[in-house]
């Protein structure tokens, strides 16, 4: 069979290409996968041991078996749409953030405080094997995936702190300058003592781990794309 593999970040730089296409004999698995991009796609062998692989927006394993029709993205460690039981906003976007937009979604009668994380570009890092200094940020993100685990981040929060009534969950994508938002979390609750402390500190964690988002650091001489290190497991699947 012949599939087509979605590439982001590191990955579809040193491709040159946004997707690869790969003859598999069946049936196939995520093992075979990889094993046959090792050989066919010399530039990508380097970065398949740590990449992870989605097949139709789940996070996938080396057992997993492959269909033809199925959708296949292929990315590094990671540095909406359904019915919600509480109020909630997801983003993935290049636009900047509508807080009052937020606040009004998540927010309500019953709704006394609203904590949230706000990230920022910021113009230096001072962590090895990144430029010293940044001139630019650049975001990108598997958005199907990323929406969908952003929802799941929502029900995670619900399953742990109950109490809390709204979770928003933003990505901002693109060129972003020194100073500019990258991410914001937001969670509300009828008291700031009803676990909406936690619940944001908890969802911009989990953002890092699991959210298929990724960030090129550019600086005067220099970029790099940085890349995590959790390696998600089947109960990072729902």
């Amino acid at each position: 069979m012949n599939i087509e593999v979605k590439l982001f970040a590191t990955l579809r730089d040193r491709a040159g290409h946004n997707s690869v296409s790969c003859a598999l004999e069946e049936p196939a698995s995520v093992r075979d996968l990889l094993d046959v991009l090792a050989a066919t796609h010399e530039e990508l062998a380097a970065s398949l041991p740590s990449a992870l692989v989605a097949v139709n927006k789940q996070f996938a394993f080396p057992d997993t078996l492959l269909h033809e029709d199925d959708e296949i993205a292929l990315f590094p460690p990671v540095s909406g749409g359904e019915s919600m039981a509480h109020p909630t906003y997801f983003a993935i976007s290049a636009d900047e953030i509508d807080f009052e937009a937020i606040y009004q979604q998540i927010g309500g009668p019953d709704v006394g405080a609203i904590v949230s994380f706000t990230g920022f570009v910021r113009g230096q890092t001072n962590r090895q094997g990144l430029p010293p200094q940044t001139l630019y940020l650049e975001y990108e993100a598997y958005s199907g995936m990323a929406e969908e685990k952003m929802a799941q981040i929502a029900r995670e929060i619900w399953q742990q702190w109950p109490l809390v009534k709204g979770v928003a969950i933003v990505q901002r994508i693109g060129h972003l300058e020194i100073r500019d938002i990258t991410t914001f979390i937001a969670c509300a609750a009828g008291h700031r003592d009803q676990g909406a402390f936690e619940a944001a500190r908890y969802g911009i964690d989990r953002l890092k781990e699991i959210v298929p988002v990724w960030k090129r650091e550019v600086g005067p001489n220099s970029s790099t794309w940085v890349e995590g290190s959790y390696k998600p497991t089947d109960s990072d699947n729902e």
